[in-house]
């Protein structure tokens, strides 16, 4: 069971939830960059390598037996906060298609680079699975 946290006469947060509780297994899922399965980079675009990243969320939260309603936090790292925005409609698109709900706690943060050097964002995420 998941409830999102949102108190009297705050507005709605576009994107994210400023708080979500949550019973049940606990899913940690480290941080997923723009590649595939095999360590594999098809784009240098922001948002093709955000959508892969959610992909490979998604994937890892299957093993689990999770789905994607099951997110409660996602963390971003990006190198460039304008390339980010810049992206925006992009990588809402992909999240409403692979993840759904805007329903997850969230912070985005640039950082000065990535392990990988090619990667351009990197997602971490928290997923409860309700007993």
């Amino acid at each position: 069971m998941t409830q999102v946290l949102l108190p009297e006469g705050w507005p709605r947060p576009k994107g994210y939830a400023n708080g979500v509780m949550a019973r049940g297994r606990q899913v940690y899922i480290a941080g997923m960059i723009g590649w595939d399965a095999q360590c594999v980079f098809h784009s240098d675009d922001f948002a093709q390598q955000a959508r892969q990243a959610l992909q490979n969320i998604v994937d890892v939260l299957r093993e689990a037996g999770g789905k994607p309603e099951h997110i409660v936090r996602m963390t971003w790292y990006v190198t460039d906060k304008r390339e980010y925005l810049a992206a925006g409609r992009e990588v809402g698109q992909a999240f409403r298609e692979l993840i759904g709900s805007y329903n997850a706690a969230m912070t985005a943060v640039q950082v000065t680079a990535l392990i990988e050097d090619r990667a351009k964002v990197e997602i971490e995420a928290t997923a409860v699975i309700p007993d």
